[in-house]
């Protein structure tokens, strides 16, 4: 065990394996990762990723199934950003990583205006470098560390201000069908984790890309969760359950459900039985 990781404690192992348990789950429930897959577990040195990390080489020793890990990070070339301590930790630790150096940093200076929102265009190019790796040198699956809360958080972003419900899904294909990309710790809250991180002494490394900038249309939404929560402890797990349980015939997109279609039942052909309609339900 490397110095720069503490070990675990009782209150750490507990939690540990509370959070182990949800990435099981969640892989298990989407079907993220089978026999023989290449993960290329995207490390961003933030405490995310370095759950994800953690979660991801705890279960791969106790799996039935083999899988092999692989940590990626992207070296922005951000000012003041020490490039040793990603790769003395993985080392230390016997993790098999990969160091993509791309000058993002200085792209994003050049094309953003002062003061606008760097955020979008950072993580299009952080996007882009980490995809074409993993296309080009055979990896089955990204692992990204987007949580519970981030999934809601993305739910309420697309609702207000695209008009869109749609959040982040455990698991997706890629726009140009290169990648399946997956998202194991969708079924854990950032309190765990942050408090997971903390208790193994991760060492974070800070976003400082734009000085800690932080988008304000997320910022707003997380305080609003946060508030929602602090009221009503459990709301964000409802919500999040929620998109696991959608009623298309309860909600109002005619290219989800045939409305046009429906009819009574008095309407329909002797014997037969609307493909659209639904069951009734016999209560006891």
């Amino acid at each position: 065990m490397s110095a720069l990781l503490r070990e675990l404690d009782p209150d750490a192992e507990r939690l540990g394996q509370r959070l182990r348990h949800q990435v099981g789950q969640a892989i298990a429930d989407y079907g993220m990762i089978g026999e023989g897959d290449r993960v290329m577990v995207c490390l961003s040195g933030g405490k995310d990723s370095w759950t994800l990390l953690d979660m991801l080489r705890q279960l791969q020793a106790r799996a039935p199934i083999r899988f092999e890990l692989l940590a990626v990070h992207l070296d922005q070339k951000q000012p003041g950003y020490d490039a040793s301590v990603m790769p003395d930790t993985l080392r230390a630790q016997g993790i098999p990583f990969h160091i993509i150096e791309q000058d993002t940093y200085s792209v994003v200076q050049r094309l953003v205006p002062q003061g606008r929102t760097q955020c979008s265009l950072c993580s299009r190019l952080r996007r882009g470098a980490l995809y074409d790796y993993a296309a080009n040198h055979g990896q089955t699956r990204i692992a990204l560390g987007h949580h519970r809360d981030d999934i809601v958080e993305t739910l309420f972003l697309n609702l207000f201000h695209q008009a869109r419900l749609k959040a982040m899904p455990p698991k997706l294909r890629s726009d140009d069908g290169r990648n399946v990309v997956i998202r194991p710790l969708a079924y854990c809250s950032e309190a765990d984790i942050s408090t997971y991180a903390a208790m193994r002494g991760f060492p974070i490394i800070p976003c400082d890309l734009c000085g800690s900038q932080e988008n304000l249309q997320r910022k707003t939404v997380k305080s609003m969760l946060a508030n929602w929560e602090q009221q009503s402890p459990g709301r964000i797990e409802n919500i999040f359950r929620a998109l696991t349980r959608i009623e298309p015939s309860q909600l109002a997109d005619p290219g989800l459900f045939d409305f046009a279609g429906l009819e009574t039942r008095d309407e329909e052909p002797q014997g037969t039985q609307s493909a659209h309609a639904e069951p009734r339900m016999i209560r006891s």
